[in-house]
């Protein structure tokens, strides 16, 4: 039996859909392995959102190497999609499939001999990637990243997925219940809904068949089908998250008060430089309305700084708008110029170092709101789904709204929920320590 290991980067859609990619191979009779371990086939499954990421897969070539240096190695997702000439040159890969091959992967791999010139390429046209395959993963069985929408026809003018996953399209509403409910089944008590912009959930065709269902219809469907006990949308457009989605989901017992709201400036100008579909005024009115609907509902934030044009002024902004509205945290990224995209080509570069120094500006804005964020919670009691991992005799959990928790390792609490009252903040700062309201067996509090 062939051993296959996997390596994913990137976002939570990657994940799934290297699950996806695992489970047909196991199917197909290769034993899966650690990627650290020697493997007769390595798969890597690639993210090409930043330059970084581009980086970090040559390094993750070189460890599969360094594992067995006879091992076969494929590398899939969006930068293999973006630059097969360019991994193809890479030493030590063999096979470099596109956005649609990396799903019919079995057909391709015969001897499994190392190549001893350029790796085979087999990447279709982007505008062939038309199709969906539905994926789910649950690796760690505390929670499944579920797929239910794919690729992207907004044109922001830094963004390369577009051209790595093509356009705009979704699973069917039966095809996605049928899949949470398979998860349910399975004993896993968190879904979290992904894709590349889940708002747009119902474009596209499926099976030569027009969707007719929306996002909001999706959610209100898994409500009431799936017998889960949290539901979470991984991330969402503002423009696309609609008044009735906040609604429906403030008054929901699965759907959790966690929302993840993409901004990338909070200046307009710099909003219509990147062809975004909103600009700061409605963003305000979304935060305002998924707070006035649950308080205690955690948002998350993407930002983008150094973006061409950005002076000092226009990043003031976004500092300014980001510190005044009630967010939860922050998840900064660094520009960095793509090829294909519009934003390449245009007037007033940033320098690195300041854009190094924004990004650093951001970082301590994203902790301060966080703890601000954390303490408010203090004091309450909120269900905490705990994971089944022994950190240093404790364990680590999230509850509803996105708190990250820990309390002492107890492997009878690992992936279950359980109501505890959120006690303190830890010295790092970033981690709530809870203590389960009964704990007569705790005797030494000192730890925590």
């Amino acid at each position: 039996m062939p051993s296959v290991a996997f390596h994913t980067l990137g976002c939570k859609l990657n994940f799934a859909e290297t699950s996806t990619i695992a489970k047909d191979l196991v199917e197909g009779g290769f034993e899966r392995v650690e990627f650290q371990d020697p493997a007769d086939v390595y798969i890597i499954n690639t993210c090409s959102v930043t330059e970084n990421a581009d980086r970090e897969t040559r390094n993750i070539i070189g460890r599969a190497l360094r594992a067995n240096p006879d091992g076969f190695i494929v590398v899939v997702g969006c930068y293999a999609q973006l630059k097969p000439e360019q991994i193809m040159e890479l030493p030590g890969v063999d096979l470099v499939l596109g956005a649609t091959e990396k799903f019919n992967i079995r057909q391709f791999l015969g001897a499994l001999e190392k190549t001893k010139g350029d790796a085979e390429v087999h990447s279709c046209e982007i505008e062939d990637a038309n199709t969906f395959v539905s994926s789910y993963s649950a690796g760690d069985r505390t929670r499944a990243i579920l797929k239910v929408q794919d690729g992207c026809d907004y044109k922001c003018t830094y963004c390369t997925i577009p051209l790595a996953r093509g356009i705009s399209r979704s699973d069917t509403l039966e095809n996605v219940v049928a899949k949470a409910q398979e998860i349910a089944e399975a004993g896993i008590p968190e879904i979290v809904l992904t894709g590349v912009n889940v708002g747009d959930y119902g474009k596209g065709e499926f099976g030569n068949k027009k969707h007719e269902s929306t996002f909001l219809e999706l959610v209100q469907a898994l409500d009431a089908q799936v017998p889960v006990e949290r539901m979470r949308i991984s991330s969402i457009e503002p423009n696309l998250l609609r008044d009735e989605i906040i609604t429906f989901t403030a008054n929901s017992q699965k759907f959790v008060p966690h929302f993840h709201l993409p901004l990338q400036s909070g200046s307009d100008t710099i909003l219509k430089l990147m062809k975004r579909r909103y600009m700061t005024a409605l963003y305000r009115k979304r935060v305002a309305a998924v707070k006035a609907a649950n308080p205690d509902t955690c948002i998350g934030v993407d930002v983008i700084v150094g973006f061409p044009g950005e002076t000092d002024e226009l990043f003031a902004e976004t500092y300014n708008l980001l510190n005044e509205l009630n967010i939860s945290y922050l998840h900064v990224f660094t520009y960095s110029e793509r090829e294909n995209t519009l934003a390449a080509n245009m007037d007033g570069v940033v320098p690195i170092p300041e854009r190094k120094r924004r990004n650093k500006m951001l970082r301590i804005l994203s902790e301060k709101k966080k703890r601000a964020f954390y303490e408010s919670q203090l004091g309450q009691v909120r269900p905490v789904l705990f994971e089944a991992e022994n950190k240093e005799g404790f364990m680590l959990g999230y509850t509803d709204n996105y708190v990250r928790v820990k309390t002492y390792w107890n492997p009878q609490l690992a992936n279950t929920t359980k109501s505890l009252k959120l006690n303190d903040i830890g010295p790092d700062g970033i981690v709530i320590l809870v203590i389960p309201k009964h704990a007569e067996h705790v005797t030494d509090f000192s730890r925590i």
